[in-house]
């Protein structure tokens, strides 16, 4: 496994260095990580990217190298890199289970460990969770698109990945957020995602005609024929090649033209010509699968003008999350641990109201309807309290503060999930298909059908526990009174 310890901004370091001079290497923090809008105006987001991280931290260690080029820069204590030199992270990390659906300031993980070792792994830990979290959510969109229709979506992303980790943990989170299969074979091998794959425009090239092309290939993968019909003209040339070899090469042999696929042109058009093109020659069940700068918006398009299309495959605009490329998680100091043991809440005050965190080491808690089973808000209250649902459960919007609300009839559940403890792996990694599974329970039995709206969706509740907004208010006061 590569050692990614040194992938950090330098000021980590720096910040590093100076804990540990100052005489403050023991001392015990907590940060959340946590993000302040949805990508695309959407309702929510699928978390995903624990596993690399859990990976990260496990291994994450400074070698001899690291130590020397670290000295090398002149402004780090002899005493600071003998530290790094036996580093282990030893703190705690709780988090959402990967593919957990959540809302903008809700922590999706949380980190309790000494300064030194929390601050290191924040560079890590955000582009983890944010990437990883981004597509997926992306993915998630596009596949619920093409849902409406039954049609299937494949990842296809890799030549427009940003690199090839970004191509291999990219397809690994489209197929947590809804993808059957993707194109690229290292993420079949080390995730287990289904690569599949037929040829390229020069398949069809290399061969003197276009039949010649179809033939040889149905003749060496009879059973899992899909071929590639735009090279020349889809309709007069493509097309009628494509049901010349279904016909001639494929029948013969007991076998059926599995699909048609298509990369350029008028989607909508072209695939309710070959539609009737193929149903005409008895190809009923031949697919028709296209590509080319697909995303939620053209399929949505594409199912308004009653497009013929059984499978979509996505690549740019997934792999890249283009309409909206950036999730902006960050990762806030809440809470400081005192010389007594009690956790001090710490607070960032900005002059712009949504930047203003939550203090204090705190719970998520989701409340469902227990007549629905759905998602009625989440809940964040501070570390030590626990609720009774068989009672009314106060609790204050903080939008309206003023208002006296409870939640009544409901069931409540932590969502957050201890991952290490005293730098000890003690959760289990689910398997990607169950993460993939519980991403698909969540959005038909849990997340209202308003919530998954791609214009205009519900905005989901995120309400504070009476004790937190108290707590929250009283710290506002005292800054404001200096």
């Amino acid at each position: 496994m590569r050692n990614l310890t040194m992938l950090m901004d330098y000021y980590e370091l720096t910040m590093a260095n100076g804990y540990f001079v100052k005489g403050f290497r023991d001392k015990i923090v907590t940060f959340d990580m946590f993000y302040r809008k949805n990508p695309d105006n959407g309702g929510f987001v699928v978390s995903a990217g624990l596993e690399q991280l859990i990976d990260y931290i496990e291994n994450m260690h400074f070698s001899e190298e690291d130590i020397a080029y670290l000295r090398g820069k002149g402004e780090f204590a002899e005493e600071f890199l003998l530290y790094l030199a036996n580093f282990r992270f030893t703190g705690t990390i709780e988090a959402l289970p990967e593919g957990t659906i959540c809302y903008p300031n809700t922590p999706i993980v949380t980190v309790t460990a000494p300064v030194i070792e929390a601050q290191l792994v924040e560079t890590m830990l955000l582009l983890t969770i944010n990437f990883a979290s981004l597509i997926a959510t992306k993915a998630s969109r596009i596949c619920r698109a093409a849902g409406d229709m039954d049609a299937i979506v494949m990842e296809f992303g890799a030549r427009r990945a940003h690199s090839y980790d970004a191509a291999v943990l990219g397809a690994r989170a489209a197929y947590i957020g809804g993808v059957a299969a993707t194109a690229t074979v290292l993420c079949d091998e080390q995730y287990g995602v289904p690569a599949i794959g037929t040829m390229a425009h020069s398949w069809v090239q290399f061969f003197d005609t276009e039949y010649d092309a179809f033939r040889a290939y149905a003749e060496v993968y009879p059973d899992n024929c899909t071929l590639l019909i735009d090279t020349y003209d889809i309709l007069k040339s493509g097309a009628v090649n494509a049901i010349r070899v279904a016909k001639e090469v494929l029948q013969p042999m007991g076998k059926r033209l599995k699909g048609v696929r298509i990369d350029s042109g008028d989607l909508a058009y072209f695939s309710k010509k070959l539609r009737k093109m193929l149903d005409a020659e008895g190809l009923q069940d031949c697919k028709i699968v296209v590509s080319n700068s697909v995303d939620e918006y053209l399929i949505r398009s594409l199912q308004k003008q009653g497009a013929c299309i059984d499978s979509y495959g996505v690549g740019e605009r997934m792999i890249t999350s283009k309409s909206d490329p950036v999730f902006g998680g960050v990762y806030k100091l809440v809470a400081v641990k005192d010389a007594d043991g009690a956790f001090v809440p710490k607070i960032k005050i900005s002059e712009n109201i949504e930047k203003i965190t939550n203090p204090g080491r705190k719970k998520l808690w989701r409340v469902y309807s227990r007549e629905t089973g759905y998602g009625l808000a989440d809940l964040i209250s501070l570390y030590d309290e626990e609720f009774d649902a068989s009672k009314p459960i106060p609790y204050v919007d903080p939008s309206k503060p003023w208002k006296k609300l409870q939640f009544e009839n409901v069931e409540i559940k932590q969502m957050q999930r201890l991952i290490f403890k005293d730098g000890k792996l003690v959760y289990e990694k689910p398997d990607l298909k169950d993460i993939r599974a519980y991403v698909q329970h969540q959005l038909n039995h849990q997340v209202w059908e308003e919530e998954q709206r791609f214009e205009n969706p519900h905005t989901h509740y995120v309400d504070l526990s009476e004790k937190l907004y108290q707590t929250k208010k009283e710290m506002l006061e005292q800054f404001d009174s200096k």
